[in-house]
């Protein structure tokens, strides 16, 4: 009768237990959380507002902040309540829907940094045909593209963890409803679903994974012909705020999900964690932005346009 009992709801564990550290990590993710709002939804704002930043870069980052800002929402208002509650539970469909809304948005992100890898080898190595190759319908599309392969995999994992049965334990060895984790309480055969989920995993991760370093390879090529050294350093530039973003979100993930559920370690699992559902979406913003002189100037323009309005 124990056995055929099934689980209705989850309790997550969260991602420490020791009462000394609740209140400093409390107030750092609420901190982090605040900056990760302002900061992404400010670049939308900006991409939208700013008629200058209407261009197929600007679309991207635009995309990609919106992104950054929804899959952290599905994580991070989860982690402040379990920080403040002392026992974290969450039903069965929460656990579902959270587990569907981050593996999307995570996927969203996944193949718009591969997109943004082929807009900057148009911009870098095509120049005088990049207005013809990045036109509005073909940032349309793969922007798109980036949306219903995010819903399409997260309904595929959604799918293929909640097809097992969950009659044992419903205590979550993680912070959040992460696709491991919840597997892993599983009390049926799981063999094959681990196996799909590495291989819909390793699909997704190695198609972006090609096109950024097929992308890059022509980026630098092309860098190594220049002769300006203002425009060898322009590129140069360019190339590193996107590849500190794709190492530091390739890195995690690689980590956390290509790789055989033995090898797997919860506490390691959620430090990586951290990264890539709180730290990555809010250094971003910095990484693309503050950097990029259009988004300073647009964002000085915005602050003047808000305090004339005000009358300040």
């Amino acid at each position: 009768m124990e056995n055929s009992t099934e689980v209705t709801q989850f309790i997550l564990l969260g991602l420490t237990n020791a009462p000394e550290l609740q209140v400093p990590l409390l107030i750092m993710f609420t901190l982090i959380y605040f900056i990760n709002v302002a900061g992404n939804l400010g670049v939308v704002i900006l991409a939208l507002w700013d008629s200058h930043l209407h261009t197929p870069m600007y679309f991207f980052l635009g995309n990609l902040s919106l992104v950054d800002f929804c899959y952290s929402s599905a994580v991070t208002p989860t982690v402040i309540a379990g920080l403040l509650m002392e026992h974290k539970v969450i039903s069965y469909s929460a656990c579902a829907a959270q587990m569907f809304f981050f593996a999307a948005f995570a996927t969203m992100e996944n193949f718009l940094l591969a997109s943004m890898a082929y807009d900057r080898y148009a911009a870098v190595c095509k120049p005088l045909h990049y207005t013809t190759t990045m036109t509005t319908s073909v940032c349309a599309c793969l922007a798109i593209g980036c949306y219903v392969c995010g819903f399409l995999n997260a309904s595929i994992h959604m799918g293929n963890t909640f097809s097992l049965s969950f009659c044992k334990s419903n205590v979550v060895h993680h912070f959040f409803c992460d696709i491991p984790a919840v597997m892993a309480l599983s009390c049926s055969d799981r063999r094959v679903n681990e196996l799909v989920l590495v291989y819909v995993a390793s699909v997704n991760v190695s198609f972006a994974l090609l096109v950024i370093l097929i992308s890059y390879l022509f980026i630098f090529v092309t860098i190594q012909k220049m002769h300006s050294a203002a425009g060898h350093q322009k590129a140069l530039s360019t190339c590193a705020s996107h590849l500190t973003a794709v190492s530091i979100f390739y890195g995690t993930i690689i980590f956390m999900y290509l790789q055989p559920s033995s090898s797997h370690s919860m506490d390691i699992d959620k430090m990586a964690s951290v990264f890539y559902t709180m730290v990555i979406p809010m250094l971003n913003p910095v990484i693309y932005s503050l950097r990029n002189k259009e988004v300073k100037s647009a964002f000085k323009k915005l602050v003047g346009t808000a305090k004339l309005s005000l009358g300040l």
